[in-house]
Parts: C-alpha cells; sequence; structure tokens
C-alpha cells in the first residue's frame, strides 16, 4: 500500500496484472499489504491510520466486484513488531477492514462477487504467536457478517504442525466460515539440511566434492543452471527432499479433509528475490517452486523447466 504514494493506483503493477488475469478468465485474489515492522506501529486513527484509509479507499473502486477474494493484511503478525502486538493494533486492522466492508456494502451490493478476507496468520504452531492479540483478531473475524474468513500462511518444519494452524482457527470461526491459504510449505525443514553434506551418490556421479554442503549444489545450480536431469537427481537422491516428495499433495488432503477451505495457492516460480545473495544461511524458498527457472536450464523452447515433484502434483491437485 505505502507504494501507491508514488504512482497511481490503476498503474500499479499488482492492480495491473490482477485485472488483466481476470479478464483472461483466471480467478483472482488480492491482498492489501500494510508493512510496518521496521517502525513503531501507528496509532489507529492517526495520521498514518488516515494515509491508509485514503491508499485503500484508492484502490477499492478498481478492484471491488472484479477480484474474487480480496484479504485486507498481508502478514499483519510479521509485518510488525511484536511489542506493538496490541489493541491498538488490532484496533487499525479493524478499521480498515471496517472502511473495506463499508465500501463493498455501498458500492457492490450483498451479491458482489469478492469475498473478503482477513490477512494471514503466521506460526501458530508456536505457543508465542498465539496471543490475547490473536484472540480479538479471530473474535473479529467471528463477530463480523461480510468477512468469509481468514488466511493462514503455515510455512512449516514438519506437515504435522499444521493441525496447529487449523486447530486454532477453524473452532474460532462460525461454521460456514471458511480458510483460505496464500502461501504454505515445508520451508524450514528444507533450511535445516542445507549445511548438510549433499549426498554421496550425487556427488560422484557428478564430481563434486562429498564435502560439500546443499546449499553450495544449489550456489552452483543457480551460477551454471543445470540440466533437468542433474537437478531432479539431486533432489531425488536427496533423502531429506525425496522423503518429502509428496509434501504437496498430502498438504491439500490435510486442508480439504476439513471441509472448509475455500483455495490454497502454492508457491509458482523461482523468482529474483529467493536466489540474491545466496548463501548457507539463505532461506532455502527456491525449493518450493513449481516451475524451477533459475536452477534448471530453460527448456527447448525457451520456458522454465517445472521442478522435480512438485508438477505433476500440482497439475493432479487442479483436476479434483
Amino acid at each position: 500500500m505505502p507504494q501507491l504514494d508514488r504512482q497511481p493506483a490503476a498503474e500499479h503493477g499488482a492492480v495491473k496484472t490482477i485485472l488483466e488475469a481476470k479478464a483472461r478468465g483466471y480467478k483472482t485474489i488480492l491482498t492489501l499489504k500494510y508493512p510496518y515492522n521496521r517502525v513503531p506501529f501507528p496509532k489507529a486513527g492517526g495520521e498514518e491510520y488516515q494515509r491508509q484509509l485514503a491508499r485503500t479507499d484508492a484502490v477499492l473502486p478498481l478492484v471491488m466486484g472484479k477480484v474474487d477474494i480480496l484479504v485486507i493484511g498481508n502478514e499483519p503478525f510479521i509485518e510488525s513488531r511484536q511489542q506493538d502486538w496490541n489493541p491498538n493494533f488490532n484496533a487499525f486492522y479493524e478499521g480498515l477492514a471496517k472502511r473495506v466492508i463499508a465500501y463493498r456494502n455501498q458500492h457492490c451490493g450483498a451479491q458482489c462477487a469478492t469475498a473478503l478476507y482477513m490477512g494471514a496468520m503466521n506460526k501458530l504452531n508456536n505457543p508465542k504467536w498465539r496471543t490475547a492479540t490473536t484472540e480479538r483478531w479471530m473474535a473479529f473475524v467471528k463477530e463480523t457478517p461480510e468477512l468469509a474468513g481468514v488466511t493462514i500462511h503455515p510455512h512449516l518444519g514438519a506437515i504435522e504442525q499444521s493441525k496447529a494452524f487449523l486447530d486454532y482457527v477453524l473452532p474460532r470461526m462460525r461454521p460456514e466460515q471458511k480458510f483460505i491459504v496464500t502461501e504454505f510449505s515445508l520451508i524450514w525443514w528444507w533450511q535445516q539440511n542445507m549445511k548438510k553434506p549433499v549426498a554421496p551418490a550425487f556427488a560422484d556421479k557428478y564430481q563434486a566434492p562429498r564435502t560439500a554442503q546443499n546449499w553450495q549444489i544449489i550456489k552452483a545450480a543457480l551460477e551454471t543452471p543445470f540440466p533437468k536431469a542433474q537437478w531432479d537427481e539431486y533432489l531425488k537422491m536427496s533423502p531429506w527432499f525425496e522423503n518429502r516428495k509428496f509434501y504437496l499433495a498430502n498438504q491439500m488432503k490435510i486442508f480439504r479433509e476439513t471441509g472448509r477451505l475455500a483455495v490454497a495457492t502454492y508457491g509458482f516460480k523461482q523468482g529474483s528475490s529467493m536466489s540474491a545473495k545466496w548463501g548457507p544461511d539463505k532461506t532455502p524458498w527456491l525449493l518450493n517452486s513449481v516451475f524451477a527457472g533459475r536452477t534448471i536450464r530453460p527448456e527447448a523452447d525457451g520456458t522454465a523447466a517445472p521442478n522435480y515433484m512438485w508438477f505433476d502434483q500440482f497439475k493432479r491437485l487442479q483436476n479434483k
């Protein structure tokens, strides 16, 4: 949202792209992001709050009734400091939500095509992230009839940890409300294995030192992208990946079995930020991607190659 101070909302890349996608027949979700993770959180009703209302007001006429889902707040708890998780934090976001709801009621009506969700809950598998502030967040979702539900972002070290997210949010919503999952992954499991030695079989086959660590193999692929067969073998020969290669399907099964999943979306491509300043402590988001355009050489037609295992599961999940 702060980016709207530099250009009209209609010219912002996210707005333009999502409206183009909708015009081409795709289902769309737009998230309104209000970041305050590096500064003190502003006061509800204050000057910065008014600026956020104005930014929001600039976007709503462009997208309301057009996007399928509008999410109020991206990752509010990550995009703020923990010392700011207090009643003012809740009041700030509740005020923004009420502004969006009022606009929807006035300009889009009861049959509006845009469903409203409150932004994503993070790290609910950690008790420190389940606080009076998250309780009030969920209470607001439950008591507000115009809200269709809440978003969760379960980035995990083990698939079992996703249960904590569902056990927290589902009982705290009305029975007809649902959850959406706009991000999910096993990122912290991948992270745990980055400084471990590469699989000996891969090292021997591709003349890498057996002492090389996984982050170094990925670094080599980023510097000189591997042929697809080599990248696939790297992941296939790595027990830490191969033993979790059906994560995408298994996680979706858990979400769908609740009967209350509205939609889940998954990381699609290896972006530039994922590979920038690559090193042993870099979070390996690029392992999640459906397409591996930075670690695998392009296909013969120039398009990005699909990542090992994720692409086939992703396709099958569309057909259910």
